[in-house]
Formats: C-alpha cells, structure tokens, sequence
C-alpha cells in the first residue's frame, strides 16, 4: 500500500467553519485600522497606524509559532524550517522596534516584505496540510492590501 490516496485526500482538507472564524477575526483589525490611518480624522489616524503595525507584529509572531507547531510535530523536525519559524518573531520585533527611529513608509513596508516572505515560505514547504497555504493566502491578501493603504497613505502625508 503507498501513501498516495493520504497525499491526494490531504490536498482537499476542507477546513472547519470554526477555523476560517478564528483567521477572519485575526484578520478583520488590518481593514478597519487601515480604513481609518488611511480616511480617518488626524486623532485617529495616529493610533490606527500604531495599532495595524502592533497587529502586524503580533500576527507574524504568531504565524511563526504555527510554523513551529506544524514543523515540531514531525517526527523528524527538521532545524532549517525551525530556525525559519523563529525568524518570523525575530523580523516581527526588528520591524516593530524600528518604529520612531525610521520613517512610518518603511516600517509598514517592512510589515508588508514580512507577510509576502512567509507567505512564499509557506508555499514551498513540502507536505503540509493544503489548509494552511490556503489560510496564509487569505490572511497575508487581507494584512498586504490594508498595509498598503497606510502605506499610500503615509507617503502622501509625507511619513516617509
């Protein structure tokens, strides 16, 4: 018996309701700060920049800790993909900790270059559960686009 009825079965893992719940919810804080950084009132727009760019953070963070469940629960973790995982926290804090010292463009484009690295990450890490590339698509689509609109938006207030 081979392995390829598993491998064709988990291409098409359906994934629960409960779990695409839980992503959209971590994904709704991108849109809606980025709507009011982006057309809000100058008291708004402040904090809604600091808290996309602190969400941003705290969701790379956590996509890394996936990366290190999914790749510690092998029976052969592998020390490239964990040192991988640990690196998404690690450019999370650098990018968060950059904020104040370098202009307000850079650090959201930072965020953005971090989604779109994982993201790629994900995609060619052999043998995961096809539901996690689809999840990561969905929530780097939705953090990408809404830091570009504050990155549009601040390099037309000049926070470059």
């Amino acid at each position: 018996m081979t392995d390829e009825p598993d491998a064709a079965a988990a291409r098409f893992d359906s994934i629960p309701p409960a779990l695409w719940a839980i992503a959209l919810a971590c994904l709704a804080p991108f849109p809606l700060t980025a709507i009011a950084y982006g057309w809000g009132p100058p008291d708004v727009a402040r904090p809604a920049l600091t808290i996309i760019m602190n969400w941003s953070g705290c969701v790379l963070a956590f996509i890394g800790g996936v990366r290190w469940g999914l790749e510690s629960g092998r029976p052969k973790p592998r020390a490239g993909r964990l040192l991988i995982s640990v690196l998404s926290p690690a450019v999370a804090l650098a990018i968060l900790f950059s904020r104040h010292r370098v202009a307000d463009a850079w650090v959201v484009g930072g965020c953005i270059g971090a989604f779109l690295l994982q993201w790629l990450f994900d995609h060619q890490v052999p043998g995961s559960q096809s539901r996690y590339p689809r999840l990561s698509t969905t929530l780097t689509a939705g953090a990408c686009i809404s830091l570009a609109v504050c990155l549009d938006q601040a390099l037309k207030t000049g926070h470059v």
